[in-house]
């Protein structure tokens, strides 16, 4: 078992079990994700439908393919997913946070396959995906390399892995923790660790010792003055997301 959770952090996961009850409140310790969202769900759409060459205009243009939602919390990304047609697995490391998305689940009328533990026991028991997303919790897990060279053990050949994280830089200090955890309190203090944040660059070699091949990547940029997030293909200055193929 020690091998099977060794990426796991115990204090990070401590930190999102003990806001498990929230995830579904926009306005509450969540709301940062809710806010972010549409924005991460418009990257993670696209860069399936042009992986698996699927129209997203059809009704369930996921369907047949097997995803995998790591680090699932709530479910905030489970259920769009679903909805879309995806087989679909959730996996949290914080015991807590299961049974919020199960009753949430149940009561969207979806079927999600959710479970309490982490990547490395799904690798050993031989899973294995069309998609793996590992979405805002590389900056939370004790060995980088050891949860991306998991997840794309997870994948079958010719899936897609889609990552996001923050980058690490002066900006981003001064915009993911002092202006979103200490001036708007739209986090917790102590949320994040700024040494944890991780650069594109590091991401995309990550990626590649892992084994898999990276093929974009896309900044989400917060507008204040619309109070909204788009993707954009030149800032990846604070939060960002990455796609990569296992050829």
């Amino acid at each position: 078992m020690e091998t099977a959770t060794k990426t796991i952090d115990p204090a990070e996961v401590a930190k999102f079990e003990a806001m498990a009850a929230e995830w579904w409140d926009p306005n509450g310790k969540f709301k940062p994700l809710h806010m972010l969202n549409p924005c991460r769900l418009d990257y993670i759409t696209t860069q399936i439908a042009a992986q698996f060459g699927r129209d997203l205009r059809a009704p369930k243009p996921f369907e047949g393919l097997r995803l995998l939602d790591i680090g699932c919390g709530g479910g905030l990304l489970a259920e769009p997913m679903a909805r879309l047609g995806a087989t679909v697995v959730g996996a949290d490391a914080a015991p807590k946070n299961i049974p919020v998305a199960k009753l949430h689940a149940e009561q969207s009328g979806l079927t999600i396959d959710y479970r309490n533990c982490a990547a490395e026991d799904l690798a050993a028991a031989g899973e294995r995906f069309d998609v793996v997303l590992a979405m805002e919790i590389i900056e939370h897990v004790s060995d980088t390399q050891g949860f991306t060279d998991t997840c794309a053990n997870l994948l079958k050949s010719g899936g897609l892995m889609i990552m996001s994280t923050l980058n690490r830089n002066p900006k981003s200090y001064v915009m993911a923790i002092f202006g979103a955890e200490r001036v708007m309190r739209w986090l917790p203090v102590g949320t994040h660790d700024w040494s944890k944040f991780v650069t594109p660059d590091e991401l995309y070699d990550l990626m590649r010792k892992a084994g898999v091949d990276p093929i974009d990547r896309k900044g989400m940029v917060f507008n204040p003055l619309g109070w909204s997030w788009s993707l954009s293909s030149r800032d990846l200055s604070v939060n960002y997301a990455a796609a990569c193929v296992k050829r």
